[in-house]
């Protein structure tokens, strides 16, 4: 376990959802650029530039870090599909290792939601980076699981060589799919696999050019992504508490949706709705499992049998049995009222250094921690809603990507729709 040193001009963070100051001693974020349409994935290029994309503007763009110019490398209008209001689109992007060193590898690697034969999917296809544009798409894999909730769809280069890539479990189980049975512990067979059949890779750690692709299994929405030399680190979304960060072993299994955070029975049991005596259908869903109906069974984590990886932490986000996830003074409608819940919304994280940097959806923020989940700083706080990370090449600056709507905590804690700087690049005063 590596030796953690306080910072100054930091607030260390107990619980997930406690107060911290705007940024760092103070600093306020500068808007590098804005207008854009749902920034999704956010890279550092050798290059000096930042590339991005665009998860509902379905392009690619690279922005210079010091002006704001932003240029469109790739439109993939007409190719590319995003359902309103869904996570599906312009998603993760990857660059070749040796992406601007001269040795004819400019490659780009993306992946995107496409319609198919039988209802969209979802691709990873590489393009090479010449003449300031992206161009000769070839496909890598194609037929991967898309819809509109839970993508995850983050892309990684390992130092394997190889490809890896986060599928998140498509929102079965939960909220508007809850009649949708969960596959994330689901394997496929060798046969599928032979035959292209790639429905089972939900909730699924990938790596691709190897013939089985499943790397880890038991996972709800992987978002973020991110090697540490050859350590491989998931930020995971819970379902209403449980957010997990998790150090990804080969061929592991990470429990969802038997076990979310620890097998600790604490406020989580698998209610799987796609089993309720009698259909699901007619049943209301609720994320509360003390108003769960009695017709859909309910399995503790203790009574899961399997062996199973625990996380390196949950953020504080684990609660007793009894916490209710209803609504609340401060959260009274139900449609909102999941921001006054434990969750803090993970959405990435980015390796600095020896920390973990990972992002928060509700709060607006960026947690820092060591590699190990402790001694977490709350960091850049304001009322945004925070996608994704990249580093300037010095360590300085960091660079933070908002979505261009949605719901986060305002200042008060209450919800809101009034994002400060919805669809825009931020850079802020980092040090290590």
């Amino acid at each position: 376990m590596r030796h953690y040193h306080g910072r100054t001009g930091l607030q260390a963070v107990g619980l997930a959802n406690a107060p911290t100051a705007s940024s760092e001693a103070g600093a306020k974020p500068k808007v590098v650029v804005s207008g854009l349409a749902d920034p999704y994935e956010l890279l550092m290029g050798p290059d000096g530039y930042l590339w991005l994309t665009e998860k509902s503007g379905l392009k690619v763009k690279r922005v210079k870090p010091d002006t704001g110019a932003a240029s469109v490398v790739l439109d993939l209008t007409g190719t590319a599909v995003h359902s309103p209001h869904g996570k599906d689109g312009v998603l993760g992007m990857a660059l070749h290792p040796d992406f601007g060193k001269g040795r004819r590898s400019d490659y780009v690697y993306l992946a995107y939601s496409y319609e198919g034969n039988g209802g969209n999917a979802t691709k990873i296809s590489r393009y090479t980076w010449a003449d300031g544009r992206l161009n000769e798409p070839k496909d890598v894999i194609v037929g991967l699981p898309s819809g509109d909730d839970h993508q995850a769809a983050r892309l990684r280069y390992g130092p394997d060589g190889k490809l890896y890539y986060s599928v998140g479990d498509q929102g079965a189980n939960y909220e508007k799919h809850y009649c949708v049975p969960n596959q994330a512990q689901s394997l496929p067979t060798k046969e599928q696999v032979d035959a292209k059949d790639f429905g089972l890779y939900k909730g699924k750690i990938l790596r691709i050019e190897v013939r089985s692709h499943v790397f880890a299994y038991g996972l709800r929405n992987p978002n973020g992504l991110a090697f540490k030399g050859r350590d491989l680190y998931v930020a995971e979304l819970g379902p209403a508490t449980d957010d997990e960060l998790d150090e990804i072993d080969a061929g592991k299994n990470y429990g969802w949706p038997d076990v979310a955070g620890n097998k600790d029975d604490r406020n989580y049991a698998y209610v799987n709705w796609s089993k309720a005596e009698g259909g699901c259908a007619k049943l209301t869903f609720t994320a509360d499992p003390a108003q769960v109906p009695v017709q859909v069974p309910q399995t503790k984590e203790s009574a899961f049998d399997q062996n199973f990886e625990k996380p390196l932490t949950t953020y504080g986000t684990t609660v007793d049995t009894g916490y209710a996830l209803g609504t609340t003074s401060t959260c009274p409608d139900p449609g909102s009222a999941y921001i006054c819940w434990p969750t803090i919304a993970p959405a990435s994280v980015e390796v600095a250094g020896d920390d973990l940097l990972v992002t928060s959806m509700k709060d607006g923020s960026v947690y820092r921690m060591d590699d190990d989940g402790e001694h977490r700083e709350k960091l850049f706080d304001t009322i945004n809603r925070y996608r994704d990370t990249a580093l300037s090449a010095d360590g300085k600056t960091l660079y933070i990507a908002t979505d261009s709507s949605g719901i986060t905590r305002g200042a008060n804690g209450a919800p809101t729709t009034a994002l400060a700087n919805p669809g825009a690049i931020l850079a802020v005063p980092y040090t290590s």
